[in-house]
């Protein structure tokens, strides 16, 4: 008898697409090599190849995964949608992780996609903070159904495989709403990119969540208005896989995304496997996370944290002003107790990133400029990155503008935390854009990263990667007129990649300027570079550099340095030190009764 033909395999093609966003001068963001990994990416992609082990399309569907992140990658449409019609168009375009400064990119990405009959969804904070917070029509989501394209509002874990087998059956629905039904995701996928994806960004690092979720209410926040306040987590178990699946093709460099690792229910879990994995299995983890500034005072955190492999930390500082903290509901902040954090990490040889946020009602060009000198001179932070106050769509300052009827920019692009989006009671537009500005040469200066480097040798941090830092810190805005986390090695752009509505640039206008702009830039980077190097070189051989003391680095006093300008130079920083010099009294008034 004739052998059994086999059943013909339908290949579905799914093409995972994270945008980038535009420049000022149009031209998309993207770099030979990005700063940060995409975990949304690695989110997605992880969940879609288990859809596919799992065959959720039936078994004679196979499903063949893309992964682009294109702040490091150019994409090439026509290429797609070619590859996409070579298979009857049996497939989908998941535009991940967009924010809101992303979506008109992402629009113009999905466009020639849509117009070759290619089924297009797009997710991630920008589309499910709309339908979270606002009434589903706001900020500009009709373009997306005017388009056609599919709205994924919440988390893939146990949805996505409802999303491509309505792909698959070329049934779509215009909206796939979760908001309100929030997985676990303990047990899920861990989020996981191929090596060939992470090698274009800095270092090799990846990134994973271990929680989601934050319980506090930071009015400028989406976090918690897309992930919920409801912590949800990670088993230890689930991390050590993650890790050891990334350890088996050379990657051991991590960016924990929690919001706040500290308040995960699991910290302690995690971070004991972690060490197990470090000090038994030698795998050599380097962790990068973010944390709250009370998380000092969480007994065995910092010790377990730097034994796990934590090498920098980033901290939500986001002001000193204590009455800015409070309009923005960030109470959890206190200015009392930011030297005695800083101390804390400094002394394990962390290196510590503090967010800061300019533009709170209390804020003037004046205010600001004393503010940054005052935490250059009493705050032992190393990196120091600043942000515009912005209303993003999904938090509760956009929606309580939006309710309001205050107007705001329409531009989504520039809602990017680094222009002002919507008007200040004391400044002016352009008073609050070049103070932004501004900040980053006013902290960044010569001396300050000389003093940088001095603080770093006196507790063992290590200068070579502090220097690295301060190259990107110090130059990136100046330079590319980018924040730094936006930033990367060598900026690419091409004449085609501008931005929808914007005059398309003569090649012979286009590239002379872009090279001898690369040329300029480069030779800029490079004498900073060696500057650096030959300062770090110079501090780490100098016999006095263990003994090098400053005003930040002084012990804590047991008055609670209340007499610094820090809580003296503003009214709230006053009321906080009387509030704790009150506490202490009617403590000691309790404990002398007894």
């Amino acid at each position: 008898m004739p052998p059994k033909r086999s059943q013909q395999v339908r290949r579905f093609q799914l093409i995972l697409l994270k945008p980038s966003h535009y420049g000022d001068d149009g031209y998309l963001i993207r770099w030979w090599r990005a700063m940060s990994p995409s975990n949304s990416l690695a989110s997605v992609y992880s969940i879609a190849v288990d859809c596919a082990q799992r065959q959720v399309l039936g078994p004679d569907v196979a499903i063949d995964i893309v992964a682009l992140d294109e702040t490091n990658t150019r994409i090439d449409v026509p290429a797609l949608v070619s590859r996409l019609e070579s298979h009857g168009n049996f497939g989908c375009v998941a535009l991940i992780g967009v924010q809101s400064n992303q979506y008109p990119r992402a629009l113009d990405l999905g466009r020639p996609f849509r117009a070759a009959g290619i089924a297009v969804a797009i997710g991630g904070f920008h589309v499910s903070g709309c339908l979270s917070m606002l009434d589903g029509q706001a900020v500009d989501l009709d373009a997306c159904r005017d388009m056609g394209i599919t709205i994924f509002a919440g988390e893939a874990e146990g949805r996505l495989e409802l999303l491509l087998q309505d792909a698959a059956a070329g049934a779509l629905k215009p909206v796939y709403n979760y908001m309100n039904d929030l997985p676990s995701i303990e047990g899920t996928p861990g989020p996981f990119l191929p090596a060939q994806v992470v090698k274009r960004t800095l270092g090799r690092s990846s990134s994973f969540d271990a929680g989601r979720g934050c319980p506090y209410q930071c009015s400028f926040c989406t976090i918690i208005n897309v992930q919920g306040r409801k912590s949800r987590f990670r088993s230890p178990d689930d991390v050590e896989q993650l890790v050891r699946l990334n350890f088996a093709q050379g990657i051991s460099s991590f960016f924990i995304t929690d919001d706040n690792f500290a308040r995960n229910r699991e910290w302690e879990a995690i971070l004991d496997r972690l060490i197990e994995l470090r000090e038994n299995d030698g795998i050599p983890i380097r962790l990068l996370i973010q944390v709250d500034t009370l998380c000092h005072r969480i007994p065995n955190f910092i010790e377990k944290a730097k034994r796990a492999g934590v090498t920098k930390v980033f901290i939500g500082l986001e002001n000193i002003n204590p009455d800015n903290l409070a309009a923005a509901k960030k109470r959890q902040n206190k200015i009392t107790e930011y030297r005695t954090m800083l101390l804390a990490w400094r002394a394990h040889g962390i290196i510590t990133f503090a967010g800061y946020i300019l533009g709170f009602p209390a804020d003037t060009p004046e205010t600001i400029r004393r503010d940054i000198a005052i935490i250059k001179s009493e705050l032992p932070i190393d990196l120091l990155e600043f942000f515009c106050l912005t209303p993003l769509p999904g938090s509760e300052d956009h929606r309580m503008l939006w309710k309001n009827g205050i107007p705001m920019s329409a531009d989504l692009n520039i809602y990017d935390t680094e222009h002002p989006c919507t008007a200040h009671v004391l400044m002016s537009e352009a008073q609050w854009r070049d103070i932004y500005h501004e900040a980053w040469s006013l902290y960044y200066t010569p001396e300050h990263m000389k003093t940088l480097l001095r603080r770093a040798a006196v507790t063992g941090a290590p200068l070579g990667n502090l220097a690295k830092y301060l190259l990107t810190f110090s130059t990136t805005d100046r330079l590319e007129g980018v924040h730094p986390l936006q930033g990367g090695i060598l900026r690419l752009k091409h004449p085609s990649e501008r931005r929808r509505g914007l005059p398309r640039e003569s090649a012979w206008v286009f590239w002379p300027r872009f090279l001898s702009d690369t040329v300029r830039k480069q030779a800029i980077l490079a004498g900073t570079a060696a500057r650096l190097l030959a300062w770090a070189v110079a501090i780490a051989w100098a016999p006095s550099s263990r003994s090098y003391a400053d005003l930040s680095l002084t012990p804590v006093d047991a008055d609670g340095d209340d007499a610094r300008d820090l809580v003296t130079k503003t009214t709230g920083g006053r009321t906080a030190a009387a509030h704790i010099r009150k506490v202490a009294a009617l403590t000691g008034a309790s404990d002398a009764s007894h």
